[in-house]
């Protein structure tokens, strides 16, 4: 009876794999979405920078010269 139970328990981890991908991977995508949070705002800076000097410089293109 005790070696019955012994191998029942000691075989039922057909899942633990799975579910520790599982967990990782969700854990993984918590830590990028954290990061592109944080950096979220540096690159809309950066992007609102950029497209002022494009702006600028379009406008500068189509002034005609005298």
């Amino acid at each position: 009876m005790i070696q019955a139970i012994r191998n029942f328990l000691g075989n039922n981890d057909a899942g633990q794999d799975l579910a520790e991908y599982c967990l990782l991977v969700a854990m993984l995508a918590l830590v990028a979405f954290g990061i592109l949070y944080k950096v979220g705002g540096g690159l809309d800076g950066i992007w609102a920078s950029l497209n002022a000097g494009v702006s600028t410089a379009n406008s500068t293109a189509r002034t005609p010269a005298h």
